[in-house]
């Protein structure tokens, strides 16, 4: 997929990369993500950066915005579907610092949000992310 030597990944990379982690997911969990939207964008907003009490916009990489499985009833039906969004210059900053590759960077920020969606905790969500795909 992507190789250090290519450019800096587009946005549109990032979210084929993002919907091929959906996909390698166990089927149960897959199933369970068919209604979320996955998103990309350059920065969270400001409102975003509040519902986390993050103040730096390179701070935050991902972010699940809806109310996880666990907590909803069939009075949510009318709800706006849950959405896990991908800040982009975060998660390239990430990958320059850390020399994580593409992929594994975007597997684990996607599987961290997904895990959120589920009410996982951290252990949990850790779990899921060493599975095998």
């Amino acid at each position: 997929m992507y190789a250090m030597s290519r450019d800096i990944p587009s946005p549109a990379e990032f979210e084929r990369a993002a919907s091929a982690v959906i996909r390698s997911l166990p089927p149960q969990f897959r199933d369970q993500l068919r209604n979320v939207t996955l998103r990309v964008a350059e920065f969270a907003n400001c409102d975003q950066l509040a519902s986390v009490g993050v103040e730096d916009r390179w701070s935050l990489s991902g972010l699940y915005e809806g109310i996880p499985l666990t907590e909803q009833s069939s009075w949510s039906s009318g709800d706006i579907p849950p959405v896990i969004s991908l800040f982009r210059q975060p998660l390239l900053m990430e990958m320059r610092q850390t020399g994580v590759r593409f992929e594994e960077l975007v597997r684990h920020v996607v599987i961290h949000e997904a895990g959120h969606h589920f009410g996982f905790t951290d252990e949990e969500m850790h779990a899921l992310e060493d599975s095998d795909h």
